[in-house]
């Protein structure tokens, strides 16, 4: 799909799976084309629109018959895969959120919180001693992925396997894999792992599993069992979204934290502190775009939107409106409890947000409890990318004092 001569909207070449970059340089790209545009077409192949503006992508996101989420990655309008329930609409979307929903209530979060606190706090005394880390890969990506294992029914062993594939589907860019191979291949061998692992629980089903995949083998809509490709393709968005979103959040905290120590200071002091802290770092460092396709001709913010294309509702650009929030590229740790959108919204917005918002929090407690004074080493040149449609930090070296 090429510009149409018709779009009255501005043109600018943004690449949705753009490869390395300085850290922050997709928040501080869209607060640059947030002041010019509040749509724009982007040029990269096979073109779509992009918003910019908080209220335009909230009143999207609650409309699912004008945006639908058959296709939510903007380069591939017309997929070949079907992530449940990220890419099915109402009704049947509504059928899946009633399965997967009791398992991510505040309620059943709050009964985890012991056994999530002292996972936390048992990887901090281990990394305390040494005075270095790299946060991604020894702290982001442990803490919450294990976590998040444990409530799928799937082995902490095999972590690294598994961030092996989630780095191949959802880090990938179109530089690095041009012809989406890298991409093909992990999620063929998740679909693969997936499909053993629930012919395996249906051969033992277990009574009263406290596991998402135990559990599923035994679901049923409309009174009928869930065929088996359905049951992968929803083990796989889980899997995928359990092993990246809250690690990258959590990356982009402790960047803030280990470069402004006003703030890690007053985490330290006030712990109670922490809860409006992660509010604010998930306002002020959103980290995912979120895809829809457009179901009928429309003008839709100002601009006119043909059926079938594919746009892109920039969260981290949603968060930082200054329409909406006061001073609002800064990051104000005391800002208090505000209506952000980093979640999403809509009847797709984030079913994990509660464990989400628990694992930030007892992150911020734990680590500083431990390791209060860090940050990072002289001339640490830090990156992100933006693969697949998530933000989020290559590595983060920071180091501190070791304690004896």
């Amino acid at each position: 799909m090429t510009h149409p001569t018709d779009h009255v909207c501005p043109v600018f070449h943004y690449e949705y799976s753009e490869g390395s970059r300085p850290v922050l340089a997709g928040v501080h790209r869209f607060d640059e084309l947030r002041a010019q545009y509040a749509v724009f077409w982007s040029t990269e192949e096979p073109g779509y629109h992009v918003f910019t503006e908080h209220d335009a992508i909230l009143q999207a996101l609650q409309k699912p018959d004008l945006f639908s989420s058959h296709a939510t990655l903007p380069t591939m309008p017309y997929p070949d895969f079907r992530w449940i329930p990220q890419m099915i609409d109402p009704p049947e979307h509504t059928r899946w959120r009633q399965l997967l929903g009791g398992w991510f209530t505040p309620k059943r979060i709050a009964r985890m919180d012991g056994l999530v606190r002292q996972r936390c706090a048992h990887l901090v005394e281990e990394l305390a001693p040494l005075g270095s880390c790299d946060f991604v890969a020894d702290f982001a990506g442990q803490f919450p992925t294990t976590v998040f294992l444990s409530i799928l029914g799937l082995p902490v062993q095999e972590l690294d396997r598994f961030m092996a594939w989630e780095k191949a589907i959802m880090h990938y860019s179109k530089r690095t894999d041009p012809d989406y191979s890298g991409f093909a291949t992990a999620m063929g061998q998740v679909r693969d792992y997936f499909a053993d692992l629930i012919a395996e629980r249906k051969a033992n089903r277990r009574q009263g599993a406290e596991d998402i995949v135990s559990a599923a083998v035994e679901w049923r809509i409309n009174g009928e069992s869930v065929p088996d490709d359905d049951l992968l393709n929803c083990m796989l968005l889980l899997f995928m979204a359990g092993l990246d979103t809250v690690a990258s959040q959590l990356s982009y905290a402790f960047y803030h934290l280990a470069t402004h120590a006003s703030d890690r200071v007053r985490l330290v002091d006030d712990p109670e502190l922490a809860g409006s802290a992660v509010e604010e770092f998930l306002r002020a460092y959103p980290i995912v775009m979120v895809g829809r396709q457009v179901t009928r001709d429309v003008e839709f913010a100002g601009c006119p939107l043909k059926a079938g294309e594919v746009v892109s509702f920039a969260l981290p650009s949603a968060g930082r409106d200054a329409k909406v929030f006061p001073n609002s590229t800064a990051y104000e740790i005391d800002r208090g409890m505000v209506r952000h959108i980093s979640f999403g919204a809509g009847p797709h917005r984030c079913l994990g947000s509660h464990l989400a918002r628990r694992e930030m929090l007892i992150a911020l407690q734990e680590w500083h409890r431990l390791i209060p004074d860090y940050r990072l080493p002289d001339g640490a040149t830090i990156t992100e990318h933006g693969g697949n449609g998530v933000f989020g930090i290559d590595r983060l070296p920071i180091v501190w004092d070791a304690t004896r």
